[in-house]
């Protein structure tokens, strides 16, 4: 007989997400993903100035901040012909790697380890044995058994006074941890340096944008100006000092991210064999060289992979209305033209009809509405999106260093491609795309100063700013890859001011409910088959829907029509 379980809600995530599952002999029998909060940044668009746009779409998390300003100002840029000098496609290249190097890290050691590293069992490690791993797998500097010892100690403290405080309400112990005391303790050391280094890397959106984590941005363009000798421009003293923050980075990812993930992974190696889910992906891709119009030199490629079939890479429009669709069927809102409807976004529609049961309640009823997340498909299929998807359609379309990097970790963990589709895989995915990112922003770096050398210092297009040169109506897309997966900003101008304005996210991909088809998304379908050790601490449904990085909508608190807290189970 299956067993319901509900996690609601599953933390270590950005926003709010209840998963509901259904557990039979200890592994999970059917799964539902649903996104607990309504967003809406639609319905607060409509009627303003599209230049404007990019402020508010900025807002819809305090994480994947400066993505949807790109996606936004690129769908008005699109929308109106505009072509933005190569200085401000280089500085918005910078921060976005800048964005994917924080993300990355904060995801694998604050959002993510705790699913693979067992805090307590720390305590029980060999500080001399810990500084001999830690230096046979990298050469980063803090690596003593003094200093190993020294925070065991101050862990030791924590346990002893009951008050575990970041580390509180972890399965600890629980049989699905696997690793040596050691290489727990090493995980412990990194995710508190990884605390203090990631606030360092994001002060290149304060220099370019003014201001993290909501910086700023500008259709046409980017928000400052370069003069190597003016104070408030961006001058030679803050362009080295990118310079540092770049170098500094690339040794954290070097030295401190990779080795772990490599000294982790072989104990997890059966990990290579679960939550692979969907067999289709699909990639947006960015960072341009040689302009955003041409798709094809992109660091990130642009494409969709179906049935996990590398040999083809499918071409992916986002102006083709046949393409990219949503449904509503299993979602709180309503279309026009009835529920079994699927909408390009130039025609979405946002319009919230809440049919959901009254917290707090036990279980979702399923076979209605139960998510505030649409559900996108591609061509009619569900997809899988992020640093998995975008890493297998790199190597699916030939990319050199992508596919030495990935040939290189399978080698190394001794598995093979297949075991990419995978938690595990999505996991390594991403931090095998940090490490190209840390690469491939010096790169970026390296061109912008070059073009300064060479007396280019432009960062906007005027043409076209002014509404009076605008067309009656004019529609456009901004695409883009947010750390989790494809991002993509429709908008419809009408008398200069937005007439429609539909965001597919990434977790909208991910998460979202079933289709008209019943067709599970990559949450759901992920979780089938994942084994679960004990339904009261369900660690490996955590491991799962981490892999993902889930990023919704900021949470909230449960409460009953009393006041009262509704307990869930603890989850970390």
């Amino acid at each position: 007989m299956a067993n319901r379980i509900v996690i609601d809600p599953i933390t270590r995530i950005e926003g709010h997400l209840r998963i509901e599952m259904q557990v039979q002999n200890g592994k999970v029998v059917d799964a539902y993903s649903s996104g607990t909060m309504v967003r809406g940044l639609e319905i607060i668009l409509k009627g303003r100035d599209p230049r404007d746009a990019w402020a508010f779409t900025e807002r819809v998390c305090g994480v994947c901040t400066t993505v949807h300003a790109l996606a936004s100002v690129r769908s008005v840029e699109d929308a109106l012909g505009i072509t933005v000098p190569p200085n401000a496609e280089l500085i918005r290249n910078l921060m976005f790697c800048a964005q994917y190097l924080q993300d990355h890290v904060v995801h694998f050691y604050h959002l993510h380890a705790l699913d693979w590293v067992d805090i307590v069992s720390a305590l029980k490690a060999d500080p001399n044995e810990t500084s001999r791993i830690a230096q046979s797998i990298s050469n980063w500097p803090k690596s003593s058994p003094k200093y190993f010892s020294d925070l065991q100690k101050r862990l030791t403290t924590f346990v002893s006074s009951g008050q575990l405080g970041i580390f509180a309400n972890g399965y600890w112990g629980h049989p699905a941890y696997k690793l040596p005391a050691e290489i727990n303790l090493i995980g412990v050391a990194h995710y508190l340096e990884a605390l203090e280094w990631q606030k360092e890397i994001v002060k290149i959106h304060t220099i370019f944008g003014g201001k993290n984590p909501h910086p700023n941005y500008l259709v046409g363009g980017v928000p400052c100006s370069i003069n190597i000798e003016e104070v408030n421009a961006i001058n030679s003293e803050r362009l080295a000092y990118v310079g540092t923050l770049l170098n500094q980075a690339k040794d954290f990812v070097e030295q401190v991210y990779i080795p772990d993930l490599l000294a982790v992974a072989p104990y997890y190696l059966d990990w290579g064999a679960i939550g692979g889910g969907l067999e289709n992906y699909l990639s947006y891709g960015d960072l341009p060289v040689n302009g955003y119009a041409d798709v094809s030199k992109f660091k990130f490629p642009r494409g969709a992979i179906l049935g996990r079939d590398l040999s083809k890479v499918h071409e992916v429009d986002g102006k083709d209305v046949g393409q990219v669709q949503e449904f509503i069927k299993h979602s709180w809102y309503e279309y026009s033209d009835g529920d079994e409807a699927g909408k390009h976004p130039w025609v979405g529609e946002t319009k919230l009809k809440y049919t959901g049961p009254k917290p707090p309640y036990d279980q979702l009823n399923v076979e209605q509405k139960y998510s505030w997340l649409k559900t996108p498909r591609w061509k009619g299929h569900a997809m899988e999106v992020g640093p998995l998807a975008r890493m297998l359609v790199a190597y699916a379309s030939g990319r050199e260093e992508v596919k030495d990097l990935v040939g290189a970790v399978l080698k190394k963990l001794d598995v093979p491609v297949t075991a990419l589709f995978s938690t595990l895989g999505r996991t390594a995915a991403r931090g095998i795309e940090t490490q190209l990112v840390a690469g491939w922003a010096k790169e970026f770096f390296g061109q912008l100063l070059t073009n300064i050398k060479n007396g280019e210092t432009r960062t906007f297009e005027s043409a076209k700013w002014e509404p009076s040169s605008w067309p009656k109506e004019a529609k456009g897309v901004g695409l883009t890859e947010a750390p989790r997966g494809a991002l993509a900003h429709w908008i419809v101008i009408k008398d200069q001011k937005i007439d429609n304005y539909q965001l597919v996210v990434p977790s909208t991909w991910n998460a979202s409910p079933r289709d008209t088809k019943g067709q599970m998304s990559s949450y759901e379908s992920a979780l089938i088959g994942t084994p679960v050790a004990d339904p009261e601490k369900p660690l490996e449904i955590l491991r799962t829907i981490h892999s993902f990085d889930p990023c919704l909508a900021c949470a909230v608190h449960l409460y009953d029509e009393k006041g009262k807290y509704v307990h869930q189970i603890d989850t970390f």
